[in-house]
């Protein structure tokens, strides 16, 4: 099993358990779904069969996306102006960790994070946004935003911004 984890922070921001699927060569895109957890049980995402599946909640229990839940992330908030200047200081840093680890893909990471960075901010008011375990402002901040149905979440993670961890 890989973990992936912040090549700045080392917070664990998710594992090969979810179909991870490679966007544009700077990205990786996860779908996530709706989990009901209840103190003391564990769940990992699966469909509940149809006579286990209800839609009121006990006490107790709580819905929660299963990637946010499973890997500790917090929510946090941007505006436009705000998000840009961390972009900035963000992808600076992960130039700088790529220049010592993979010199050879620094071309394309810049290349491909400025052109996924204006599909971003041309649909900014559609993303969440989320940091790690440690909330470390100079990690990375997961984006979340809806697949086209409008119900089925995905998380975006920055490929050159992570670590792989062979567990």
């Amino acid at each position: 099993m890989l973990l992936y984890t912040d090549a700045i922070t080392n917070d664990e921001l998710i594992s090969d358990a979810y179909d991870l699927k490679e966007v544009d060569d700077v990205v990786y895109e996860a779908d996530c779904a709706m989990i009901t957890i209840k103190e003391g049980e564990v769940n990992i995402g699966a469909n509940a069969s149809a006579e286990e599946a209800e839609e009121t909640l006990e006490e107790g229990e709580q819905r929660v996306n299963n990637v946010v839940h499973s890997f500790r992330l917090t929510e946090t908030s941007f505006d436009k102006k705000s998000y840009m200047t961390y972009l900035k200081g963000y992808m600076k840093a992960v130039k700088a960790h790529l220049q010592e680890t993979k010199p050879d893909r620094v071309p394309a990471f810049e290349k491909g994070a400025a052109t996924f960075a204006k599909k971003v901010l041309g649909s900014f008011n559609d993303w969440q946004f989320f940091t790690g375990e440690s909330m470390n402002p100079d990690g990375m901040v997961v984006l979340m935003n809806y697949r086209e149905d409008g119900v089925t979440p995905y998380m975006v993670f920055w490929k050159d911004g992570m670590k792989e961890v062979k567990l």
